[in-house]
Order: C-alpha cells, then sequence, then structure tokens
C-alpha cells in the first residue's frame, strides 16, 4: 500500500525500514533532538524509546503495521497500528523534530484512522499516552479523542520503555469512537 497525500507518500514499513524507523523515533522523543520538537520525554524518560527487536515484531506480528510518511524518500514520520478486535491501536507515533507543528501529524493520525476504519473496519481507535504529557492529550482531545478515566501502569523495570526520571508516571487510555465503520 503506498499513497501519496501533499507531496507526503505513505507505505506499510518493511524489515529493511528497522533503522530508520528506530532512529525517528529516538530523535522525537529522547536526547537533545528530541528538545527540538514539543513531543520529547527527555524530562521524563531517559533511556530508549524502542530498538530494532520491538520494530522488528511490530512489523511481523499480524493484524499490526508500520505506517511511514516519507517526503522526498526521507522518513519524516511514522506509527504503529495495530487491530484489536473491534477497536484499532495507535501508538509509536513519531514525528521528526523539524516537521513538527506543520500539520504532518495530523495527516499521519488521519491516515491510521482511515485504515482502522477503512480496511479493518473498527469502530474505534484506542492509545495510551503517558497523563503527564497533559500538551499532548490535549493535542489528541482536539482530534475527537476522549479521555476515558482508564489508567495502566508505566512499565518500571522494563528499560526497553526508557528509565524513568520520576515515580509517578502512569498511562491514560484514549479513545475516538468513528462516526461509522465501512462494512
Amino acid at each position: 500500500m503506498t499513497e501519496v497525500l501533499s507531496n507526503v507518500v505513505f507505505r506499510v514499513a518493511s524489515a529493511e525500514d528497522i533503522p530508520a524507523i528506530v532512529a525517528l523515533v529516538e530523535s522525537a522523543y529522547r536526547g537533545e533532538s528530541g528538545l527540538r520538537g514539543w513531543t520529547t520525554e527527555s524530562h521524563l524518560l531517559d533511556g530508549q524509546r524502542t530498538d530494532a527487536a520491538d520494530v522488528g515484531t511490530l512489523i511481523a506480528r499480524p493484524d499490526s503495521r508500520v505506517l511511514l510518511a516519507t517526503r522526498g524518500g526521507a522518513l519524516v514520520a511514522s506509527c504503529h497500528i495495530e487491530r484489536q478486535g473491534a477497536a484499532g491501536y495507535f501508538g509509536m507515533f513519531a514525528v521528526d523534530p523539524g516537521e513538527q507543528g506543520h500539520g504532518l501529524g495530523k495527516q499521519v493520525l488521519a491516515q491510521a484512522e482511515r485504515i482502522a476504519r477503512e480496511q479493518w473496519h473498527c469502530r474505534a481507535m484506542r492509545m495510551t499516552v503517558i497523563v503527564q504529557r497533559e500538551e499532548l492529550i490535549a493535542w489528541y482531545v482536539r482530534r475527537g479523542y476522549r479521555r476515558t478515566g482508564e489508567q495502566r501502569p508505566f512499565p518500571y523495570g522494563d528499560e526497553r520503555f526508557g528509565i524513568p526520571r520520576r515515580a509517578d508516571l502512569r498511562f491514560e487510555v484514549l479513545t475516538k469512537e468513528f462516526a461509522e465503520a465501512l462494512a
């Protein structure tokens, strides 16, 4: 699947894309490069955000896709989407810090929702967001997501998800119901 929206080409990732995906996700969430954008988690977490093994697992898993957005052949954004029953799951969303704030994230989110709705016939999209990321939660709320109040623990002790800089991290589930899932 390849689709072009306003000079951005969307396609599904393959194993060859793993190093570029890991580099993009790390640049958006960790270290000094992440500080150029507004999606950084550097104030909450140290360490890695993902690794090649985790990305490879997502690419290979049934009912799962890593969606890539490229411009001029360069990877500028990615996300993971997965069919989980009647809902899609949206996660590992990354936009190159230099590309943030120009509408690319909205395009990627809309494309992921379209796949969940039109190809998988999902009725909703769900995600988890670190509760302390109020600005990010507000961004999703402006795009139709609702805070459910359902919370999940942060995986303390599992450095695959980062090294927490505080002891009160947890996730909140956000959901967006689709007007209609196409049959």
